[in-house]
């Protein structure tokens, strides 16, 4: 999925180009565009009413001179992009870019950054491309506007040619951490540079791992509800400001081993136990105790984390006389489930952590085979007052058993979940959070392919030097191996660029859609209290006042009342 935002008015200045860079186009390409270019001589652009300036070299340099067999507007137009792409910075550039066009502002057009940087780059002057690229990064004129046009001089936002000119452009150049910071940044498309407002991380459930919430750096403690088990989950999002850890070793009995090979028995192992103290924003800091399947820590001392807790026991549903607590079954309240690095965006289940004193079970060895043992006595000796008496208890102590298993394993667990009602209001918002995240992991796999492209590409550009380096006629078959192979790369990385900005595309849509339910809503509701806050003061004031004239009043009345009979002598 691709979103064309580009201007419905083909851009004149585009075929009037020559500079074709070997990274932009083929022959064939070249070819095509030298026919489009002999279709678009004879056209004019339709007059419009208003003084809006056109965002393009051929508009803003002898507007409306080239004609068919004249060379004079490419001369030129390849006059200016030589001497704009041997400026130092991107400031420079726009100096210059004014000076040749004559001209005091407006916008300068994608296609004619595009070839600004293919020049710069053809010139060795990576810098100036990397400028001129930060420089379009740091406006937020989506694409070419007319009207914020003024009187300086303005770079358009990037688009997926500029991002595919410069990662294979510097790719080829050998600056293979600068073209890996180009696809990085093709993955935060719509995102200001120097950005300190992200839109945050995921946070899945523990119990059905789906997306449930978002936790944003301003975020401390969260309670949210599953849209799927509807249970819910206590979220805490701080950093870690202390790590405690101890590698355990738990002999496991034989029985309990044979239960987990036959799987009667899901128990996992832990094989360290941890104890971190995570500071939210608002400056709380709370202990966490858990174990791990591992003696890795999914997480570091400084680094920021949340950590997925059942539903701690002061949150209930009160059904007439009894409560629901809708936790999860089988945790304690407040119990750490999983923990979500914001680092890398991990995810690691943690486990119960062992009490030092471990509470003797049930069917622990030493105190079942003993209850076995007293049961099968009493049954004797209860066989002897009455031959039907132990039936009748054994009967009894199985449908006990049963009953209570069956409350504990169905009944009760479907009693804590929450009404469906309940969980409708934030299902959608859960369904588009589970997009985001689903776009986000495909993203994820495109970057890693392109970063490995990326390094074999600039590795076959360095092969290819070397072999015009050494200058042996017996390496031309070689040459033209390398070249098909690089050929068929930059084809590659311009296909997952295409993707990776179409995906990051529709998941700044998502953002936005969520953004408007939540924190549209909230900011909208905030604003709401302050202005009712404010009119109540101003009623109590008028009502102060109303109070003041009021006794004003009655005391001239008074003072009226003394005058009139009084007595004059």
């Amino acid at each position: 999925m691709t979103l064309n935002l580009t201007s419905p008015w083909p851009n004149r200045l585009y075929f009037h180009s020559t500079h074709h860079h070997r990274f932009l186009s083929t022959s064939n390409e070249a070819a095509a565009n030298s026919s489009k270019w002999q279709f678009f001589c004879n056209f004019r652009t339709p007059c419009h009413n208003n003084n809006n300036i056109k965002a393009s070299l051929s508009e803003s340099y002898h507007e409306g001179a080239v004609v068919a067999g004249d060379d004079a507007g490419k001369d030129d137009y390849e006059l200016i992009i030589s001497r704009v792409s041997a400026a130092k910075d991107a400031s420079e550039a726009l100096e210059v870019f004014g000076e040749m066009t004559k001209r005091s502002g407006g916008a300068i057009s994608t296609s004619d950054c595009c070839s600004i940087i293919s020049s710069a780059l053809d010139r060795n002057n990576a810098d100036l491309a990397l400028s001129v690229f930060k420089a379009m990064r740091s406006s937020f004129n989506a694409g070419v506007r007319d009207k914020d046009v003024g009187d300086v001089w303005k770079w358009p936002r990037p688009d997926v040619n500029t991002y595919t000119l410069l990662v294979r452009g510097l790719a080829a150049s050998l600056r293979v951490s600068d073209a890996l910071t180009i696809i990085a940044n093709v993955c935060r498309v719509g995102v200001s540079p120097g950005e300190e407002v992200p839109f945050g991380n995921i946070v899945r459930c523990p119990t059905c791992m789906i997306a449930v919430a978002v936790a944003q750096p301003q975020n401390g403690i969260q309670i949210v509800s599953c849209s799927k088990c509807r249970y819910q989950y206590e979220l805490v999002s701080g950093n870690i400001t202390s790590i405690e850890s101890e590698e355990i070793s738990m002999d496991v009995p034989a029985w309990k081993r044979g239960l987990q090979m036959l799987q009667l028995l899901k128990e996992t192992t832990p094989a360290a136990v941890h104890s971190i103290v995570v500071q939210t924003p608002s400056g709380m800091a709370r202990t966490h105790r858990f174990a791990t399947k591992t003696v890795d820590l999914p997480a570091k001392e400084g680094e920021r984390v949340t950590i997925a807790l059942a539903a701690p026991s002061t949150l209930y549903r009160e059904v007439g006389p009894l409560k629901f607590t809708p936790k999860t079954p089988n945790y304690y309240p407040g119990e750490p489930m999983c923990l979500t690095n914001h680092q890398d965006a991990r995810e690691s289940p943690l486990l119960r952590a062992p009490t030092k004193n471990q509470p003797l079970s049930l069917f622990t060895p030493t105190v079942f085979f003993p209850l076995v043992t007293v049961l099968a006595t009493g049954d004797m000796a209860s066989g002897m007052i009455d031959p039907g008496l132990p039936q009748f208890i054994i009967v009894a102590a199985v449908s006990s058993l049963a009953v209570g298993a069956t409350l504990n394993a169905l009944v009760f667990p479907q009693l804590n979940r929450l009404p469906q009602r309940v969980v409708e209001t934030v299902a959608i918002r859960q369904q588009l959070l589970s997009q985001y995240d689903t776009l986000q992991s495909r993203i994820k796999d495109l970057k890693d392919a392109a970063e490995n492209e990326v390094w074999m590409l600039a590795r076959m550009c360095q092969l290819e030097n070397k072999i015009v380096a050494v200058g042996e006629p017996s390496y031309r078959a070689r040459r033209s191996r390398v070249k098909r192979v690089r050929e068929g790369l930059e084809s590659s990385l311009k296909s997952r660029i295409e993707l990776i900005e179409s995906y990051a595309r529709i998941s700044s849509m998502i953002e936005i859609e969520v953004e408007m339910d939540s924190d549209v809503l909230a900011a909208e509701a905030a604003s709401n209290v302050e202005t009712i806050a404010e009119q109540i003061q101003q009623i109590m004031e008028l009502e102060n006042l109303e109070e003041k004239w009021r006794i004003q009043a009655e005391a001239n009345d008074e003072v009226e009342k003394l005058l009139s009979t009084e007595t004059i002598p």
